[in-house]
């Protein structure tokens, strides 16, 4: 049952999350190593990565009512 697959399984958004959470407190515990910690900071450099484009692409898909009553993408702020 290994991850022999080329494809990673893809996260929810919530779930990226909950996996940084679980990263940060690798992180953060006393007896982390320093090959611990770098691939713990690794992985959640990934997950960040995995969280940005996630809200990039939600972003893309926002859209707003305007004054007409008709929806237009809504603007970069």
């Amino acid at each position: 049952m290994g991850k022999a697959s080329k494809e990673e399984k893809t996260f929810s958004l919530e779930e990226n999350f909950a996996r940084l959470e679980e990263t940060i407190e690798k992180l953060e515990a006393e007896d982390i190593t320093l090959d611990g910690a770098f691939a713990a900071y690794s992985q959640g450099m990934e997950i960040l990565k995995q969280c940005s484009e996630q809200i990039d692409r939600v972003e893309k898909r926002v859209l707003k009512l305007n004054d007409d009553g008709e929806l237009e993408e809504l603007e970069e702020l």
